[in-house]
């Protein structure tokens, strides 16, 4: 039995028991901490969030049962200046000699610091919640207000309170009795202004409130959003949902409403009087861009007129005038129009040209009727040039410690066509895990690269597709080039990329991207360094090499002083891989099954990569803001590489390799077909309390002129984001208990799932699960423990368990996550909690949170 696993609980319980007896120890003799309410309807326990809410008084929030932020409150003290003076006087002469050690100016700042440090232990916790008569009485009149606003219009409601005298404690029951529900038997309309009627006509067989249904004031909110959004977008410019009212009448109607819907005129002052006034459909009679607005000028210096618009600029135009007409929405003789400014205002800002718009309608006073309106758009440009900067600290399996940086700048408007450039760079030094470097210095691995990426607000296309992609979907193409290098990282890859897409959204939460090209060379600067980087591939090839010692070329291997030999890295092993190769050193079948394996992978990880692909992503969130944490979102990517090449390989008269294999430039270039989908789902459960789930998976197949997916487009598991249990690249594939030092396959399934909560604070905390794995389907490999042949090797999911610290700044969280390996497919014996304990846990380090 580990018992080191069984102490931390332990522990964790007698803090728990200690704590939970004092709880109540700072309140005065007739005060009584809340620790349960419960509310019950028609005998039943009520189980929904939505009703509690609805008390005055909430019982402090509990971490796994236990009230942390109560206790912390407890720590400090009431009084504490009174305490700290008490302190000092408590003993003779001790206010003198901390006057003569200190000073009297610092015992008076000490005293501050003293009631400092006790204001902020109170303000990290939590007050205690203390049984209050008349906020309980105010619950009572709540709840009956909630079963009223859902068509129980005679609920009651009475509370009963379990008092325990010593702990000092209550609980309190609420019960209900609903009474009758009410249900709507008729819906009649009072509608004063005969444009609102109209148009209420068109969209009534819409509303979300129809006879035979309850009363529920929730749909009558929604009904009455949707009447106004539907009237403020057909050209009601002064109408406010407040202007719509219902009126239900129960009066001798057996439990049945006689619903009325009022839609009233606006009201305006004229004179000393309030007029009535019927709502008008307003039309745009003139659209104003002022292109370079700062709200000091007043001089036009240049105007024109297209599509309808009036441009004016306060000094020389310094983008396009077919550009910025792109750009606005509101067209001259339309209807006035909510979704037109929206749309203008979204449209402009993601361009990163300008401020956020100003939008001002004005009525036109050479409109006797009084519904031409004049919209104003008042554009502010950005600074031409901006420059960003920032710096971190990473680990990986690679560098024990590493020192980023990453840098950009920004020119905007550079073809006066509202384009945006883009040039950034980024760095990295780090101590390596003594994979490749043999000299004995701190910062010995370095890495570095630059982008630069061009923007246009518009698709860049032989022909128009307007008809497919239009403005109004926020298009943008996009086209960059990139490069990285390494030295001392593996094996010192240099990577050289370029991609030309478009992306676009059809509608508010859905977006696509539609990258046309996407071409990465990968090429291998220290082949040489293989074994160095891949050490248990070496060891692996080393040992079927002493176990045929006789066989193996003596000019290949090198003796220690304990007299044992290795092979030389890299000519002997080179050199002893060649041997096997030409049939010169014999092999017994399972020894020959593991050295192909091996000679397998190391031609493919040493091979240079020319992938020349085309990808497709389609994005879908539900969320309304970064505040909304009950949302789902899903995004699916589908990737297609080589098949032009393929087809055009033998047109162009490509070289071939022995096995039939085509390459250009010297590079035998990837094929294959890859998808990848992605699910994530929230639960927001009130008091900064949210569930949060992933589900994961993704597929490459090989095909043609490959057998193998190339490293860059291949899957891993582990790591911060991923299985927190194990460390990037670390976990399988399937039951190999990651025999590689860099362990990928082409297909992977991944499952995530927390529970995230507020400690105190900005620090908040996690408790997590994982499940996932990695395996070869359909390529090269051999070995059936790393191969996915059915659904019997969802038995090698591993499961990792843990818990996590999230502290949120504002602008980016910083997260510790604390995995221990729960279920390892790979173990030998038992493989469940094995090893589960804090001397095996993996901390993962990562910014914002993992999904």
């Amino acid at each position: 039995m580990n018992y080191r696993l069984t102490k931390l609980p332990l522990i964790l319980l007698i803090v728990v028991l200690f704590f939970s007896c004092d709880a109540t120890r700072k309140l005065k003799n007739n005060e009584f901490l809340i620790t349960e309410q419960s509310i019950y309807s028609k005998d039943s326990l009520v189980i929904k969030r939505e009703l509690y809410n609805q008390l005055s008084q909430q019982v402090n929030s509990k971490l796994l049962s236990f009230p942390l932020k109560l206790h912390i409150y407890n720590l400090g003290q009431r009084n504490p200046e009174k305490r700290f003076i008490n302190w000092i006087n408590k003993k003779d002469k001790r206010s003198d000699k901390l006057v003569s050690f200190l000073s009297k100016r610092q015992v008076i700042q000490l005293k501050k610091y003293w009631i400092n440090i006790n204001n902020s232990i109170k303000k990290t916790g939590e007050v205690p919640i203390i049984f209050d008569k008349t906020k309980t009485e105010n619950s009572l009149k709540k709840l009956e207000s909630w079963y009223w606003n859902k068509g129980w219009f005679n609920a009651k409601a009475e509370y009963s309170v379990k008092t325990d005298s010593i702990r000092q404690t209550v609980e309190i029951n609420y019960t209900v009795n609903p009474g009758f529900l009410y249900l709507i038997d008729s819906i009649s309309e009072n509608i004063e202004s005969p444009s609102a009627d109209s148009l209420y006509q068109i969209i009534k067989k819409n509303s979300k409130v129809k006879v035979g249904q309850p009363y529920n004031t929730i749909q009558f909110n929604i009904d009455r959003d949707q009447i106004s959004t539907y009237f403020r977008n057909h050209g009601l410019y002064h109408f406010e949902k407040e202007f719509i009212t219902y009126y239900a009448d129960t009066i001798n109607n057996d439990k049945k409403i006689n619903l009325e819907l009022n839609i009233s005129n606006r009201s305006v002052d004229v004179r000393d009087t309030v007029a009535s006034i019927p709502f008008k459909v307003h039309k745009i009679s003139e659209v104003n861009v002022f292109s370079d607005y700062d709200g000091t000028s007043t001089k036009i210096e240049d105007s024109l007129r297209l599509k309808g618009l009036n441009i004016f600029s306060f000094g020389s135009l310094k983008i396009k005038p077919q550009v910025l007409s792109d750009f606005i929405f509101i067209k001259k003789d339309s209807v006035y129009r909510d979704v037109d400014r929206t749309r203008t205002n979204n449209r402009i800002s993601e361009t990163r040209i300008f401020k956020y718009p100003n939008i001002l309608y004005q009525e036109d006073p050479r409109d006797t009727t009084g519904t031409d309106l004049i919209a104003n758009v008042l554009l502010t440009p950005k600074e031409r040039f901006s420059t960003n900067f920032s710096v971190d600290v990473s680990q990986s399996n690679i560098q024990e410690f590493g020192i980023g940086f990453n840098t950009s700048i920004l020119a905007r408007n550079i073809f006066r066509g509202a384009e945006t450039l883009e040039l950034s760079g980024r760095g990295n030094f780090g101590a390596s895990r003594d994979l490749s470097n043999s000299e004995d210095q701190f910062l010995d691995i370095l890495e570095y690269g630059a982008d630069l990426r061009l923007n246009f607000p518009r698709i860049i296309f032989p022909f128009s597709i307007q008809s497919i992609i239009n403005k109004r979907m926020s298009p943008f193409t996009s086209a960059s080039v990139g490069f990285s290098t390494q030295e001392n990282i593996g094996l010192d890859r240099r990577n050289l990329n370029a991609t030309f897409g478009y992306r676009w959204k059809p509608k508010e939460r859905r977006s696509y991207q539609f990258n046309l090209m996407n071409v990465q060379f990968v090429n291998n600067l220290n082949v040489d360094n293989f074994f160095n980087v891949f050490r248990n591939s070496y060891t692996e090839l080393n040992e079927i090499a002493i176990a045929n010692i006789g066989q193996v070329n003596p000019e290949f291997l090198v003796g220690n002083n304990e007299g044992d030999f290795n092979l030389i890295i890299p000519q002997g092993a080179e050199g002893f891989i060649n041997s096997i190769n030409n049939g010169t050193t014999r092999l017994n079948v399972d020894e020959q099954q593991i050295a192909n394996s091996l000679i397998e992978r190391k031609e493919r990880l040493t091979e240079n990569n020319l992938i020349i692909a085309s990808d497709f992503v389609y994005d879908y969130s539900s969320r309304q803001n970064i505040y909304d944490e009950n949302f789902s979102q899903f995004r699916a990517k589908l990737e297609w590489a080589g098949n032009l090449l393929s087809a055009l390989a033998k047109p162009l008269g490509l070289e071939q390799t022995e096995a039939g294999n085509y390459r250009l430039f010297g590079v035998q270039f990837s094929q294959y077909v890859k998808t990848e989908l992605n699910y994530i789902k929230h639960w927001d459960l009130g008091n900064q309390r949210v569930i949060a789930t992933r589900a994961y998976g993704g597929i490459a197949i090989p095909f043609g002129n490959a057998n193998s997916i190339p490293f860059p487009r291949s899957f891993f598991g582990g790591g911060p984001n991923d299985n927190r249990g194990w460390r990037p690249y670390d976990l399988g594939p399937g039951s190999t208990n990651a025999v590689n030092d860099f362990n990928e396959a082409n297909f992977k399934l991944s499952f995530n799932a927390e529970y995230r909560f507020n400690l105190f604070g900005s620090l908040n905390s996690a408790l997590f699960i994982d499940a996932g794995n990695i395996w070869n389907v359909l390529d090269n490999v051999e070995d059936p423990a790393a191969r996915f042949d059915g659904l019997k090797d969802l038995s090698e999911l591993s499961i990792a368990s843990g818990f996590g610290l999230r502290y949120d700044i504002d602008f980016f969280v910083i997260r510790m996550d604390l995995g221990f390996k729960t279920y390892n497919p790979g173990s030998e014996g038992s493989k469940w909690f094995k090893d589960y304990n804090f001397s095996n846990v993996i901390f993962n380090f990562g910014i914002n949170y993992p999904f």
